[in-house]
């Protein structure tokens, strides 16, 4: 196996549970998939959303699938100031006290008191996969990624383990901007 893993740049998108997204495009509404995402069952969607913060909106945001639990959205840091929303950083999932916003579907439209957040950067590890690069669920390591002219050391970085996940980092646009990287970009967890 090898040491490097796939770097994803992860967009803005928004996570709907089941209710939230009938309250957006109408009852009985189903997602549509576009395309498959690089994690087993996850895809990105048809369907898009405005996401309307204190001081203005961002439109066509993309919805992905399947439906979740919760209703999360996940933007970077720029994309939250600008709207005027205060986001924390945080795992995905983790929305209690994070940022307001409102939502706006085709069909209706949602009040939200939480779920905003910046998502923590992370890497998707299979049990085999985190065995081969020493490190377990949770852990937080610093991961090297070469560039053409910015290459960078991220840490901060929390390791994610599961059965169900396929071996990809993920960072935000700001965090990808900033090193500029491309696709193909890969990573290496290194000891400081």
């Amino acid at each position: 196996m090898s040491q490097e893993f796939i770097v994803e740049t992860s967009a803005r998108h928004v996570h709907l549970t089941e209710q939230d997204l009938e309250t957006l495009f109408g009852k009985g509404h189903s997602l549509t998939k576009k395309k498959d995402l690089s994690q087993p069952g996850q895809f990105a969607c048809e369907e898009r959303v405005e996401v309307v913060g204190p001081k203005k909106s961002l439109a066509g945001v993309s919805v992905l699938g399947p439906v979740r639990s919760k209703t999360q959205i996940e933007l970077s840091a720029t994309d939250a100031r600008s709207i005027g929303i205060a986001a924390p950083i945080r795992e995905s999932g983790d929305v209690k006290g994070s940022g307001a916003c409102k939502l706006v579907g085709p069909c209706g439209e949602l009040e939200l008191s939480e779920g905003v957040i910046v998502a923590k950067r992370h890497i998707h590890l299979t049990p085999a996969d985190a065995e081969e690069l020493g490190v377990k669920d949770k852990d937080v390591v610093w991961v090297k990624l070469e560039t053409k002219e910015r290459s960078a050391v991220l840490g901060d970085v929390v390791c994610r383990v599961s059965e169900k996940y396929a071996k990809a980092m993920h960072i935000d646009t700001d965090e990808a901007n900033a090193i500029g990287s491309a696709p193909g970009q890969m990573g290496v967890i290194v000891k400081l």
